[in-house]
Parts: structure tokens; sequence; C-alpha cells
């Protein structure tokens, strides 16, 4: 009996062993499937992933981003040019410069550009902060003077904004690129800063030779007068002014369409305000309106007001021949509250529209959505849209330097990079800009070439009857001309033939 017991247990025990190594089998087995499953799913991109930036070879695709771009010497060249203009202009006008980040917190940009919003590059939740990155200078520019507490300034920006747009490079469209404000905050009186910020365009665009332009004026105040005039509902004036600010690149057809079909609007109403956006002129335009039922309308007859003033201080500077009082004119950001303006260039030699290389406006209400209280501070000002700028000026390359570089120090003997490396000295000390070929015994006529071909103005040339005579040989790059001056005194030399050529 006990033996039949104790058969019994070790079996019992055999099965209770078997079944636990089963289990840890089973176990180890999972596990790595489980691993190599994992494994597969590191190597091979899930069909929901997001596109690789590699090739089928492995390699990275070397490509900017959409909408983004490189910019090479001979374009940075006309860069600075353009903007060491700009800024000229603006300091003639005194004002001061300062700079803001390249990311705002997200509820400052939102609900400020109207239907442009949805353009605004959002980033994910960083350190506990929703960021997004700024669309332009003139929101944070407001934000800014809200938390400076700041009562007046003018002040001006050069610096990157960013769009989530659809880029079309060869028309200067781009989703990264360069804005060139300026901005008047404070109690002034009234038009002298709008009709200012008119000016300065004209200048601007002037000094950059693109003299074939129209400033647009209008104000959203006439706008919102002939929407109320019209019949269109108070609550649909912004989008049915997004829909007109479309005038200058479509038919009144297609605005019409979208004022009726997508934004809900009587045809005969439509009607009403097409007759009067489509209206251009001058002083004659204004006194047409004010004598017209338009000029009953309480908001209308102070836009017009002060259309007149700003057509009349556009006289006294001098400019008033490049305005154009425009109705359709709208600007579809919500933030403007009174005067708006665009520049305009005239299309080229095949008959291609550049379209705005400017624009602006007032934005009274703008700093109140960010100051404590709702402390207002009137503003406005104008931005430069300087990419449509450079698309058109990258032509003239050809006249642009690329090096700052003044004078090239060279020698005709070899053996002497020490004592060119001595001349480069005495001109770097005395801030002039100078460079010399990193060879030891480079060929004469390889500099030149190379001063020619940066366009060098001067070259100072070390050999060995001049350091026997105590001289320096000074040729300009131009004329060819050579000039023998004594080693003491040739650092001012070189300065004053840099001033003849205009260096």
């Amino acid at each position: 009996m006990l033996a039949v017991a104790s058969s019994i247990l070790r079996k019992s025990c055999v099965k209770q062993a078997y079944r636990m190594t089963s289990n840890m089998v089973d176990k180890t087995v999972d596990e790595l499937k489980d691993l190599k499953i994992s494994e597969v799913a590191l190597q091979k991109p899930c069909a929901d992933s997001k596109p690789s930036n590699k090739s089928k070879g492995g390699k990275f695709v070397l490509k900017c981003p959409k909408g983004m771009r490189d910019y090479t010497p001979d374009q940075m060249a006309v860069r600075e040019l353009v903007f060491d203009k700009i800024k000229k202009c603006f300091k003639k006008h005194g004002a001061v410069q300062i700079d803001t980040p390249v990311m705002e917190l997200k509820e400052i940009l939102t609900g400020k550009y109207g239907e442009d919003s949805k353009l605004i590059y959002e980033l994910e939740d960083q350190g506990g902060e929703i960021l997004a990155l700024r669309y332009d200078l003139t929101v944070p520019f407001a934000r800014y003077v809200a938390m400076k507490k700041i009562k007046n300034i003018k002040r001006y920006q050069i610096a990157r904004v960013y769009r989530r747009d659809n880029p079309a490079m060869t028309k200067g469209r781009y989703r990264e690129f360069y804005q060139c404000d300026i901005d008047f905050a404070g109690e002034y009186e009234r038009m002298l800063t709008d009709t200012e910020c008119v000016k300065l365009v004209c200048d601007i665009l002037q000094e950059l030779d693109m003299n074939n332009f129209t400033v647009k004026v209008n104000h959203r105040k006439i706008l919102d007068g002939i929407f109320e005039h019209c019949g269109v509902p108070e609550d649909n004036f912004r989008p049915i002014c997004s829909a007109v600010d479309k005038l200058d690149k479509e038919s009144w057809e297609d605005v019409k369409k979208e004022m009726v079909e997508t934004k809900g609007l009587d045809p005969a109403v439509a009607d009403k305000i097409g007759v009067l956006v489509q209206k251009k002129g001058q002083f004659d335009l204004i006194e047409e309106l004010e004598k017209s039922d338009l000029g009953e309308n309480k908001s209308a007859a102070a836009g017009l007001s002060d259309m007149r003033l700003l057509l009349e201080y556009c006289e006294l500077f001098g400019c008033l021949d490049k305005v154009s009082f425009d109705l359709s004119l709208a600007r579809g950001l919500d933030y403007y509250t009174g005067t708006i303006y665009e520049a305009v260039l005239a299309p080229d030699a095949k008959g291609e529209n550049v379209g705005s290389v400017a624009g602006g406006g007032r934005y009274d209400e703008l700093v109140g959505m960010f100051a404590p209280k709702g402390r207002s501070i009137p503003c406005v000002g104008v931005s430069i849209g300087i990419e449509r700028l450079f698309t058109i000026m990258e032509k003239k390359l050809q006249e642009c330097r690329t090096s700052s570089i003044q004078v090239l120090v060279a020698s005709g003997q070899k053996g002497l990079l020490k004592e060119r490396m001595k001349l480069l000295n005495m001109l770097w000390d005395n801030d002039i800009n100078a460079e010399m070929l990193y060879k030891a015994n480079p060929k004469l006529l390889t500099q030149f070439q190379h001063a020619e071909t940066e366009r060098i103005p001067l070259v100072a040339i070390i050999g060995e009857s001049e350091l026997q005579e105590g001289k320096v040989k000074l040729r300009d790059t131009a004329t060819k001309e050579e000039k023998l001056v004594d080693r003491a005194s040739f650092v001012e030399e070189a300065r004053s033939l840099l001033l003849n050529c205009g260096s």
C-alpha cells in the first residue's frame, strides 16, 4: 500500500515539474517572439508613419525644406546692400531697433490674423508651454509694448517670420522670410504717423531704385461703413472684408461667388458692395463719396475725413503722386482699426505682377489685448516685404561685390610670405579690410586675377627691390595704374587711393 502511494506521489511530482518547465519554456518563447517583433518594428516603419528624409540607399536627401532656401555669397551681398539701405531710411526717421523671440506663446498669436490664423506654425508642448513660430513682427511688438508698459516708441525690426503657406518661391513667396517693420506706438496728432509710414515706403522703394510703384491706401472705417450701408450683418464684416481683400488677385465675379456661396451673403447686397469697392482715386473720390448716401454713414464719414487729411499730408511730404485711394484694399488681418496701405510694383517687362512689396496700417486695439486692464496704446506701422524685392534685385548680382576686402597683399617673388604677413597686419591694425592668398609662393598673375574676380580695389605689392628700397607698390585693380610709395606711409597712401576709388 505504501509503495503504491509512493509511486503515485512520484508521478504527481514529475507531472508538476513538467508543467512548470513547460510553462517556463512557453513564457520564454513568447518573450523571444515579442523581442523579434520589436526588432522588426524598429527596422520597418509602420504604414501610417511619417515619411523618412532618407533615400532608398539609406543616405539623407540633401534639400532645404519646402518654402525655405540657402543663400549664396552673391545673394547675401545683395541682401546686405538692401538691408543697409532700409536701415538707413528707418534711422533717418528716428526709429530705434528692438528684437523679439522667434517663438511666442501660442495664445499670443491666435485670433489676431483672421482666416490666415491657419497659417501659424504650431509647435509641440515644450517645457509646459504651448508655442508657435511668429507669423509677423506686429503682434510680438504689441506684446512687447504691453509687457514693458511702454507709452510711446518709434521702433524698427528686421527679422525672420514663418507661415505654413503653399510656397511659390519663383514669385518670392516663402514659408520662412524676412520682414522689415517700422511702427509708431503712442498718442500723436491725428494722421501724422500714418502719413509718415506712407512716406517711408516711398523713400525705401526709391532708395532701392524701384520707382514704378503705387501705394494704395484705404480705411477700415470706410469699409465698415460700406458694409453697414449695403446691409451686411455686423458679425459678417470681417469675413466679407477678407473676401474683398482678394480683389487684387481675383476678378469681382470670383470674389462675389465667395461672398454669396461660401459666406452666405445676399447676392443683391454683394452687388451693392461691388459698385463701391472697385472705385479708386484721390481727393475726387473722397468728394464723390462724401456727397453720396455713404457720406451719411457715421463710420464712413470718419474714415473719409482721415483719408482727406492723409492725402493733404502726403502732398506736403511730396509723395502724393505715388498714392492711390483704393476702396478694394482691405487687408484681411483682424487687428487693423483705421488706415491701411499696401505698396505694389507695376507689372514687369513680361507683364507679370510681382504683387505687394509693403503693407501695414493702424491697429489701436491690439496692445490692449495684452495690457493689464485693457490699457490701449494707439499704434500704426508698415512692413516691407523684402523677399519679393530680393527676387527682383537678384538680377543685379553682377553689380554687387561679395567681398568687403579693400586691399590684397601680393608678392612677385618667392620666399616673401612673412613680408606679406607684416604688410597685412599693418593694414588690419589700421582698420583696412585686407587679405592675401594662403600659399607660400603664389604666382603674381594669379594674385592679380583674384583681385579682379573679387573686385578688390587695390593691390599692395612687395618684392626684393621694394624691400631694399623701403617701398611698397600700390596697384589700382580697375585702371592697372601703379604707384611706388614709402613703406612708412603706405597705409595712408592706400587709404587715400581707396577714397578716390569710392571704397
